[in-house]
């Protein structure tokens, strides 16, 4: 790749931000730029985008980034108890998957992305899991016994990247927890990359499961989850989430909940 021009990259890079509508991490904004051909895929090119953006941020010409693991933490609290009780009423939730025939997880494989998630689909009461790669036992026992004490069908809808690890951890889950119906990859998948050319990178040779994957797929890659656009991600999940959700059972929920904060 020829010499960066960061004049092109700050503003190509602030265009990406402002096509998410929920704060955007350094490393979503970066597999964006690589996707895109922008940046090479290396630490080097991924530091140098961290030191222009800070410093486009102090200047004041840049969006603000989120940075998901540093953050101000602060005990909740209240003047008056009336505002407690407003806050209450304003917040007040039933199971809004209260009634629907199917229990539905959203998973995904980068801690990164559940805001994301959330921003979307919270409105329906999902339960949503950040697997952070292969999952320990406490979480694998905590959603088998979740699900088992739904006592509904379960299906889980994931996505996570495209490379020998990354195709392996949904697998690996779904096994280990014996509890899901349905398990559907959203994504990425090897004609998600062909058909939004995602352009990938060299993938890691020392990845036990590089033999299987190259027998499956016919090379080594790696192309990262990050690298998907925004609206594109949000638009397969809810395509796979829709012929396990029963919108009228749902609209009938939100009634019920409504009359009962009108009673607070």
């Amino acid at each position: 790749m020829t010499s960066i021009d960061w004049t092109l990259i700050l503003g190509t890079a602030a265009e990406v931000v402002d096509q998410y509508d929920t704060r955007v991490t350094l490393r979503q904004l970066f597999y964006r730029l690589v996707a895109a051909e922008l940046l090479p895929n290396t630490q080097s090119a991924y530091k140098r985008l961290s030191a222009r953006t800070a410093k486009a941020r102090r200047e004041g010409s840049f969006p603000a980034l989120e940075d998901r693991t540093r953050s101000i933490h602060r005990t909740l609290a209240f003047e008056t108890p009336a505002e407690a009780l407003d806050v209450i009423s304003c917040n007040y939730r039933r199971d809004r998957t209260e009634g629907q025939e199917w229990n539905v997880y959203l998973g995904v494989e980068k801690h990164g992305l559940v805001n994301q998630l959330t921003h979307w689909f919270d409105l329906y009461g999902l339960p949503m899991l950040a697997l952070g790669g292969y999952s320990s036992q406490t979480l694998v026992d905590e959603v088998r016994h979740d699900v088992h004490a739904d006592g509904r069908p379960a299906v889980l809808l994931y996505a996570g990247d495209f490379d020998p690890s990354g195709i392996d951890i949904d697998r690996d889950f779904v096994e280990r927890t014996d509890c899901f119906d349905q398990a559907i990859r959203v994504a990425l998948t090897a004609d998600q990359v062909d058909r939004y050319n995602l352009p990938p990178q060299m993938g890691k040779a020392t990845d036990s499961r590089s033999g299987a994957f190259i027998r499956e797929h016919g090379r080594l890659v790696q192309v990262e989850l990050d690298a998907l656009p925004p609206d594109t991600l949000q638009q397969v999940y809810a395509t796979a989430l829709d012929p396990f959700w029963d919108t009228s059972t749902y609209n009938e929920t939100l009634q019920i909940e409504e009359e009962e904060r009108q009673a607070l």
